[in-house]
C-alpha cells in the first residue's frame, strides 16, 4: 500500500495541526510529539518528528502562541486563544440570560462558544451556565428576523411584516394588517430584542417592535423615510426606563445623595447634575412619561422626587392616587 493511500488526507497536515492544538491543549493538558503524531494518524495524516519540529515552528511563526515546555520529552500547549475562558463565559451569560432566544438557539450558541475554548476548558463552560428552565422566546425565527432587519438597515431600505401577540392559550394572535417602517436601529434592553424604528402611525415619535413577534419581514425597495442621523441611540436609551412608546420630557428630578448610585447607572456618566443643598441633589435628563419611569422613581419613596415640570408632577400624582383608590375598591 502507497503511503498515499495509507495517509489520504497529508495535504491537510498543518491544518489538523493547528485543529489539535486548538481543541485539545492548554496549560493544563500539555501534549508530546509521539501524542500529536498518534492524533494526526487518526486524521489520515503521517509525521516525522523532525517535520513535526518545522511544522510547530512554522504554526509559531504563523502567530499561534504555542508554548513549548522543555524536558527530556518535550510538551507543547497554545498559550492564548481569540477569546480567553472568562471571556467564553461571559458570551455564554449572556446567550443563556437573553429572553429573545429560544432554548434551542441558546444551546446550539452555546455548543459553539464551548467549542472555542477547547474540549477541555469548554467543558467548564458547560457545567457552570444552564439554559433550562430560563425564561425564553418560543419563536424559533429570531434568527432570520435579526437578519433581514440588519440587512435593510444597512440599505437604508424601509421594511414590511406581520406583528403579533400570544393569546392565553399561548399561540401567536396576529394584528390586523401588514406594518411598513424605516429601521433605524436593533437595541438589546432588559434581555429583549428590539427594532426602533420611524412608523407612519405614529409619525411624531419613534417606535418599538418587539423582534420576536415579528414575522414575514420583507425588504422593500423605498428608502427610508427619515434620515438615520437624526437618531441617536445613546440618547434614546438614556431617555428610555421601558421600550414602551411616550413623549419625551426634559425633567429635572430630586435625590438624596445616597441616590447617587442608581441614578449614574441610569443615567449614566455624562448626567447633569447640580447639587441643590447639602443633603439632596438634581439631575436634569429628557424621561419618558410611562409607567416604567414612574415605577422607577417609586422604588426611592421620599428620598426621590419630580423638582420639574409641574405637568409631570402632576401626572406623578394622578398615577399614585389612581393605585391607591384601585387598592381601597376592590374587595
Amino acid at each position: 500500500m502507497s503511503k498515499s493511500k495509507a495517509y489520504p488526507n497529508q495535504h491537510l497536515k498543518m491544518l489538523y495541526l493547528s485543529k489539535i492544538f486548538i481543541e485539545q491543549t492548554d496549560e493544563e493538558h500539555q501534549i508530546t510529539t509521539t501524542e500529536i503524531t498518534k492524533m494526526l494518524a487518526h486524521y489520515g495524516v503521517s509525521a516525522e518528528r523532525k517535520a513535526l519540529y518545522r511544522d510547530i515552528n512554522d504554526l509559531i511563526e504563523f502567530g499561534m502562541d504555542i508554548i513549548i515546555t522543555k524536558s527530556n520529552k518535550n510538551s507543547y500547549y497554545l498559550g492564548s486563544r481569540e477569546f480567553e475562558l472568562p471571556e467564553l463565559k461571559l458570551l455564554a451569560d449572556a446567550v443563556c440570560s437573553a429572553k429573545f432566544l429560544t432554548e434551542k438557539k441558546s444551546n446550539q450558541l452555546l455548543e459553539k462558544i464551548e467549542s472555542l475554548a477547547g474540549v477541555h476548558q469548554g467543558s467548564l463552560i458547560g457545567r457552570q451556565i444552564y439554559v433550562a428552565d430560563r425564561v425564553k422566546s418560543i419563536n424559533e425565527q429570531i434568527y432570520i428576523n435579526v437578519d433581514a432587519i440588519h440587512n435593510a438597515i444597512d440599505q437604508k431600505k424601509q421594511i414590511s411584516f406581520r406583528y403579533f401577540d400570544y393569546g392565553i392559550d399561548k399561540r401567536p394572535v396576529y394584528r390586523e394588517g401588514t406594518r411598513v417602517a424605516s429601521p433605524y436601529s436593533l437595541i438589546w434592553c432588559d434581555e429583549k430584542y428590539y427594532l426602533v424604528a420611524y412608523y407612519l402611525k405614529y409619525p411624531d415619535d419613534l417606535t418599538n417592535f418587539r423582534v420576536d413577534r415579528m414575522s414575514d419581514i420583507k425588504i422593500l425597495d423605498d428608502d427610508i423615510l427619515v434620515s438615520p442621523e437624526k437618531f441617536n441611540v445613546s440618547e434614546y436609551m438614556n431617555s428610555t426606563f421601558s421600550m414602551f412608546s411616550g413623549d419625551v420630557i426634559n425633567a429635572e428630578l430630586k435625590f438624596h445623595k445616597s441616590l447617587i448610585n442608581p441614578v449614574l447607572d441610569r443615567f449614566g456618566m455624562g448626567a447633569a447634575i447640580k447639587r441643590l443643598d447639602e443633603e439632596n441633589f438634581v439631575v436634569k435628563a429628557p424621561i419618558k412619561a410611562t409607567g416604567p419611569f414612574f415605577g422607577w422613581l417609586f422604588q426611592f419613596g421620599s428620598k426621590a422626587s419630580i423638582h420639574k415640570p409641574t405637568e409631570l408632577k402632576e401626572q406623578y400624582k394622578y398615577m399614585l392616587k389612581s393605585v391607591f383608590e384601585n387598592e381601597n375598591t376592590e374587595e
